[in-house]
């Protein structure tokens, strides 16, 4: 994604929470991989899937703890 757009975001987002950094921070994010979803060609919830999991080994581990 181009750095001008990045910051074309983060323009309309200051202007939609001008008073409130942690909401414009989650806003700028979603914002982000929703592009980046779409330029993968996939929706934001299947791209938020793939982008937050865990390495296989890493699984593996988890489970047996239970």
């Amino acid at each position: 994604m181009k750095k001008t757009r990045v910051e074309e975001i983060k323009r309309e987002v200051e202007r939609e929470f001008p008073n409130d950094f942690a909401l414009q921070q989650v806003h700028i994010a979603r914002k982000l991989l929703s592009e980046e979803a779409k330029e993968q060609g996939m929706s934001f919830w299947e791209y938020v899937k793939i982008k937050s999991r865990l390495p296989t080994s890493l699984n593996e581990d988890k489970s047996s703890n239970n």
